[in-house]
């Protein structure tokens, strides 16, 4: 069988629907919507618009939170599409599989891994951190050796630095997270609506409370003028700074992993895909702009905690306790996101014969993925109890963009194979919009430097040790072929 050979789409929807292997649909509009926000309002927005504010774009970084909304609503669109047309789980997955044959559907299956696997992981460990903080302010102190890996230093309030031996906070919450998944995915998607509310109440509340107590001056000018350096303020400096708040949107795409879980997936898949995207952009539009109108961009530069150094500007001083809270709820909703989409990217992978069977397992009660959940659980969490952020930060953002890359291709390539297929979503102006999709990834995955781009490939050489000597020989579709 051709490396190539594509997976009928007829087939991939009757077993999506029937069988031992087919899940719970209960999730509606609101549901999905909510999934979207959980993954993509992380802590970025309350860290990254300091930085892009400070080192390029000054008050100008509203108009970089629109061009990164602009370049994600490309790849939006194309996941629409494929969502409506192929509504199961496996995301980028399953459509490479229908587009562009086996091989390179494993890669991208592969490559998911690095954005929803390690990216639970790096999100985990900051979560530890903000929770470490937030029960030092109540009197509460874990002790060191249990809160950081053996390779991340520990400042203690007495200016000494020790090295931890498990940061155990983080595993808590991959566990945690990964229980409630195997128990079922309204539960998980009401425990996410819980957090989404919180966290962009916390949001919105910042944004009226500061609204009042900005000072004019520090949005003048607006865009300040470039200091001859491309990228240092002036429009390249806007440019620059879409590309640092880029990854402050990653996580919508989770969105299209649970379409076999939708009530109604070729309507309400686009709803939850652009609609998500939709709202947080208006929210963070708002957001660096009463940020930077409280205090003028140039004080945070180095500021670790520039929205607490906008807080100071209010009399609101509670405020700085509540976007603690925040950022934690971000980040769990974050975590529980990325979980879910691991697990129905391997369900998808496993149900074509590409992984052991014990990825497909679904529970008799529950209707969930629950084996699947179980060992994400052990990978994930040796990944946060040992792993020091550094290493794993960057891998997720080059992962989750070259997904977009081939999703966006796959759309070009499904108009011409496919033409007569109905498409309830339609991504318009192609093969403008999937081209500028393409070329807006791809010039963020060359601006994230050779180390990721090396990562990325070693990653993937294992992944094609595993294909050629497992999944080709035990796939489904290869099988079927040799008969």
């Amino acid at each position: 069988m051709s490396l190539f050979a594509t997976k009928p789409l007829s087939r991939i929807l009757i077993e999506a629907e029937g069988g031992e292997h087919s899940l719970k649909r209960s999730l509606g509009p609101v549901n999905l919507i909510a999934l979207g926000i959980g993954a993509i309002i992380g802590a970025g927005l309350f860290s990254l618009t300091g930085i892009a504010a400070a080192e390029n774009a000054g008050p100008a970084v509203v108009f970089s939170f629109i061009l990164a909304a602009i370049g994600c609503a490309f790849a939006g669109m194309c996941y629409s599409e494929f969502a409506t047309m192929i509504p199961i789980a496996g995301s980028a997955y399953t459509y490479a599989y229908a587009t562009m044959g086996e091989f390179l559907a494993w890669i991208i299956g592969w490559d998911l891994v690095l954005e929803y696997a390690v990216g639970a992981a790096t999100v985990s460990i900051s979560w530890s951190r903000y929770v470490v903080s937030l029960l030092h302010t109540i009197g509460i102190d874990l002790p060191p050796q249990l809160i950081a890996s053996p390779w991340q230093p520990v400042p203690l309030p007495d200016g000494t630095v020790v090295y931890g031996l498990i940061n155990l906070p983080a595993v808590f919450i991959v566990v945690l997270i990964s229980l409630l998944l195997m128990i079922g995915i309204s539960e998980s998607a009401r425990a996410n609506a819980i957090m989404v509310v919180t966290k962009v109440a916390v949001v919105v509340v910042f944004i009226i409370a500061g609204w009042k107590y900005m000072n004019p001056a520090n949005h003048t000018p607006f865009i300040p003028e470039n200091t001859g350096v491309f990228g240092e303020y002036g429009w390249s400096g806007i440019i620059r700074a879409a590309g640092v708040i880029f990854f402050a949107y990653i996580g919508f795409d989770a969105v299209s992993t649970a379409a076999q879980e939708a009530k109604e997936p070729q309507r309400d898949m686009p709803i939850g895909i652009i609609g998500s995207l939709a709202i947080c952009t208006i929210l963070y539009v708002l957001f660096s702009y009463v940020m930077t109108g409280l205090v003028h961009y140039t004080r945070f530069r180095g500021e670790a905690a520039p929205a607490t150094l906008a807080i100071a500007a209010t009399p609101f001083a509670w405020l700085k306790a509540a976007v603690t809270v925040a950022i934690i709820a971000g980040l769990t909703s974050v975590i529980l996101v990325m979980l879910l989409g691991q697990s129905r990217v391997f369900f998808s992978m496993s149900r074509d014969g590409l992984l052991p069977k014990i990825f497909s397992d679904v529970h008799p009660k529950f209707r969930t993925p629950w084996r699947s959940n179980l060992l994400f659980m052990l990978f994930v969490s040796l990944f946060s109890a040992f792993a020091p952020i550094s290493v794993v930060g960057h891998m997720t953002s080059i992962g989750t963009l070259f997904a977009f890359v081939i999703v966006c291709t796959a759309v070009l390539i499904m108009r011409k194979t496919h033409p007569e297929l109905p498409r309830p979503f339609r991504t318009p102006l192609v093969p403008l919009v999937p081209i500028l999709g393409i070329l807006t990834c791809m010039l963020m995955m060359f601006g994230l430097g050779l180390d990721n781009w090396l990562r990325l490939f070693i990653w993937l050489i294992i992944g094609q040790c595993i294909y050629f000597f497992y999944s080709r020989h035990h796939s489904h579709l290869r099988k079927e072929s040799e008969k």
